[in-house]
């Protein structure tokens, strides 16, 4: 282990404390640095090498290459980063990927100094860069083996196709933008495979995408990237994430030819008659934060569904839990939460923990009577009555009054959840009437009922463009 010490707010003596506490490395094995000064430069570059191990390669073997990088060059095409754990590969072999099983011609091979220098070969042990004709990011995905065609390898183990973790609409702001908007994604999934592209409509927001990432950061970046890079205004929906439903119904499973389908899109929801069980992603999250804030934090992981698995405390004063989440109840706004409780000093990270059975229901706005499909949502049954409340009185607030009465409802399948009500402009159709009979104005204040009444039947409820982005976009209140 290397420490800084020529860092202004540098404590080695307790950084080492907490390394031996954390991960068993005893003290004397962790060396003091300053790249600043030079000081013990010489020892990480002794402890290299005593501590790794040259690698036991044979270049008699059959070429089995491990890709662990790629990028797109818009010239060459993909040049995917190798290391050779047998055999060599020179320039016009054929080689094969254990994944995709596709044949490719190796046009170039070379070493990075850290620049690319091609050469004649690539030999057992090395590590180089190599293009072969491959047109997408895709086609050399992280961690594939490649070898030479007609003598195939056993691939390398541990090698796992990217998923997509968290899901979001993407439509552009101006419909005529949208082929713009098509060739910059285009573009930009060149350079990274893990973005998955599904195309999708909705009547609200026009022509669009639902775009597929392994995370919140990811998202964020790739939104960053559409803006900085290509000048590309868009509006990204609520981010959501796969759930999984196990069938029951053979009609279903006829159909889909499998008995348990992933849902990325509310719409999909499968009715709960012809379900077994809805299961959802979950990830073992760990935080580390100063012991004066426990209270609080874990207040936040009981509301957010979270079972704690452990509870350890760093030194004095720091602790560190580990907590099983829901993966949807962290995905929006936990992490600003934590920040916030907690003064910023708070750290959190998680990985994948699988699935988990859940009660699930699909959760749809409607107004007066009619469903808006882009706002139906797939939450947990404990917290739809708060989040259709919130989201009735959203909508409350940024739909605009029409001429008759508008109902705002949240529903889970016929059972109303919660309910706002949108009053209609009135005209005052009795200013006319300055005295006389009563029944003269109770007459005319009864046909404007009936004409409300009437026109609500009738009447379809504008929702302007604006009023979805606005719903959507909205930070959960805290």
């Amino acid at each position: 282990v290397v420490l800084q010490i020529d860092l202004k707010n540098a404590d080695p003596e307790r950084v080492e404390k907490q390394i031996e506490k954390l991960f068993d490395i005893p003290t004397d094995e962790c060396i003091r640095i300053s790249a600043k000064l030079g000081t013990n430069v010489e020892k990480v570059l002794q402890k290299v090498i005593e501590k790794i191990p040259p690698p036991q390669c044979n270049t008699a073997d059959p070429l089995k290459a491990l890709v662990f990088d790629s990028t797109f060059d818009h010239y060459r095409g993909v040049v995917a980063n190798i290391a050779l754990f047998g055999g060599e590969i020179a320039k016009g072999q054929k080689i094969v990927s254990a994944h995709t099983k596709k044949r490719y011609e190796v046009n170039e091979v070379g070493i990075l100094t850290p620049n690319e220098q091609p050469t004649h070969k690539l030999y057992a042990g090395q590590v180089g860069y190599l293009i072969a004709g491959m047109k997408e990011v895709t086609e050399a995905q992280i961690g594939d083996t490649l070898f030479l065609y007609k003598q195939p390898v056993e691939p390398l183990p541990g090698f796992k196709s990217v998923k997509p973790m968290v899901f979001a609409g993407m439509y552009p702001i101006d419909q005529t933008e949208y082929n713009n908007l098509k060739s910059a994604l285009e573009r930009l999934t060149l350079n990274d495979s893990s973005v998955t592209v599904h195309r999708d409509s909705s009547l609200a927001l026009g022509a669009g995408w639902r775009l597929g990432f392994l995370g919140l950061l990811h998202m964020e970046v790739f939104n960053q990237r559409l803006e900085q890079e290509y000048n590309m205004s868009v509006i990204l929906t609520a981010p959501t994430v796969p759930y999984k439903a196990v069938l029951s119904s053979a009609k279903l499973i006829k159909e889909y030819g499998k008995d348990q389908i992933t849902i990325i899109n509310p719409a999909q929801f499968p009715d709960k008659l012809s379900v077994s069980e809805y299961l959802e992603p979950t990830v073992l999250g760990t935080i580390v934060t100063p012991h004066e804030y426990i209270g609080k934090i874990i207040t936040l992981c009981q509301d957010r569904r979270a079972v704690q698995k452990d509870m350890l405390y760093i030194d004095e004063n720091r602790v560190m839990l580990k907590y099983l989440f829901p993966l949807n109840e962290i995905v929006v706004d936990f992490y600003d939460a934590l920040k916030s409780l907690s003064s910023g000093y708070a750290s959190f990270d998680y990985e994948d923990a699988g699935y988990q059975s859940a009660d699930l229901v699909k959760m749809e706005i409607l107004l007066n009577g009619n469903p808006v499909e882009e706002l139906a949502t797939i939450i947990h049954n404990d917290k739809a009555h708060a989040a259709g409340k919130l989201l009735c009185e959203r909508l409350k607030e940024t739909i605009p009054r029409q001429l008759f009465e508008i109902a705002i409802q949240a529903a889970i399948g016929k059972k109303i959840i919660a309910r706002e009500t949108l009053k209609a402009y009135r005209k005052n159709v009795v200013a006319k009437c300055y005295g006389g009979d009563i029944t003269r104005r109770m007459k005319l204040l009864k046909r404007q009922a009936e004409g409300k009444r009437l026109m609500r039947k009738i009447g379809n409820v504008e929702v302007p463009r604006d009023a979805f982005i606005r719903v959507l976009k909205r930070e959960t209140d805290k």
